[in-house]
């Protein structure tokens, strides 16, 4: 396991369209944050991203699992609050030596990525899209260039979501296991962001902050450092 990556998924959870924003923030906030380290991100894929810097996945770790905001959406026309969410999934890079996956149990698929402005495609087949036949899994890359290296980013997706499959399943079958990313993991609801108090709960740490606007735009360091010295 690298503890100094850490691929960070956010998808939209209930809310409709207002969950897709949502979860677009809390990628934004992820990167605020990790440009505020001197940290590298790489965008993988339409709510994926990679981070690198030292103890990126350590620092990030518990950042797993629901978090729902509490806001007047873009979209709302009498300014009523709405309550949406989105879950996001922190996962190590794990190498090919502690996750080997047989080629004959990938279905691969390539199609033209869209550029970075979102209007044109290349003319190439860069982007990848590969179903791991077994568990279902599908993992997309095409923010690279070249076909190979989308290829390669989609297989180390691939290696982190099986690696979390395992740990799910030994958090289930074995008693006291504690997985590395904290218990619940996806599912747990473990973060409030209320607009209108500008106010973040985090549930777990049973505590609040009155500066939202500023936690929304990166600085997150007060809260992961006390999830950091907690017994999480």
């Amino acid at each position: 396991m690298k503890t100094d990556v850490a691929i960070i998924e956010a998808r939209p959870g209930t809310g409709g369209d207002e969950a897709k924003i949502w979860a677009d923030d809390l990628l934004r906030m992820y990167t605020r944050y990790a440009n505020s380290q001197g940290w590298k991100v790489f965008d993988i894929d339409d709510g994926v991203i990679k981070i690198q810097g030292t103890n990126a996945f350590v620092l990030l770790q518990h950042e797993s699992g629901v978090h729902r905001v509490q806001r007047v959406p873009q979209t709302e026309r009498y300014g009523r609050i709405h309550t949406s969410t989105a879950t996001v999934a922190v996962l190590p890079e794990i190498s090919e030596q502690e996750i080997q996956i047989n080629p004959a149990d990938i279905a691969w698929e390539f199609y033209r990525a869209s550029s970075h402005g979102g209007h044109n495609v290349q003319k190439v087949s860069t982007a990848v899209r590969l179903r791991h036949i077994p568990s279902g899994i599908v993992v997309q890359a095409q923010q690279e260039r070249f076909q190979e290296r989308n290829r390669e980013l989609a297989m180390a997706i691939l290696r982190s979501k099986l690696w979390e499959k395992s740990e799910l399943e030994k958090e289930t079958t074995q008693a006291g296991y504690r997985s590395p990313i904290g218990r619940g993991m996806r599912a747990e609801k473990i973060r409030t962001y209320n607009y209108a108090q500008n106010r973040v709960t985090d549930h777990r740490l049973n505590k609040s902050w009155h500066n939202l606007d500023k936690i929304i735009e990166g600085n997150l360091q007060p809260i992961l450092s006390l999830l950091q010295s907690s017994s999480l």
